[in-house]
């Protein structure tokens, strides 16, 4: 048999996770839960970074309100550009915007369109 790849968007670790466990009852056995983001180098700056935008310790906009650490000066003043650093974005025409968990599944063809009905269901966006 056939398999086929979904690719689903979701809001919360939580909601994915839900969904999993429903995939799983239909015997999807390739499932994967991943945070995703729109920015290269995710900052790993943990808290033993210490970083003072009132004395200028800090690398540019995205840093402060993406929570990015980027590896270029081009890509920090592109995020810089970006409304979602303002913090005043609304997700405009992108739908796809607050949705940063990705659920990653493998079905076999019979079940596809189960899978799709439950992730739908349960607030999945494909």
């Amino acid at each position: 048999m056939s398999e086929r790849a979904i690719l689903a968007y979701f809001q919360s670790p939580e909601q994915a996770e839900g969904v999993a466990s429903k995939l799983k009852a239909l015997r999807v056995e390739t499932i994967q839960i991943d945070r995703i983001s729109p920015y290269p180098s995710e900052s790993d700056m943990g808290v033993d970074h210490v970083m003072n935008p009132l004395t200028s310790d800090f690398p540019g906009l995205g840093a402060l309100t993406l929570n990015a650490n980027f590896n270029s000066r081009d890509a920090a003043i592109l995020a810089a550009a970006s409304p979602a650093a303002s913090g005043m974005s609304d997700g405009g025409a992108h739908p796809v915007t607050g949705r940063d968990i990705l659920l990653t599944a493998v079905v076999n063809e019979s079940v596809y369109e189960q899978a799709m009905s439950v992730i739908e269901q349960s607030g999945g966006m494909t």
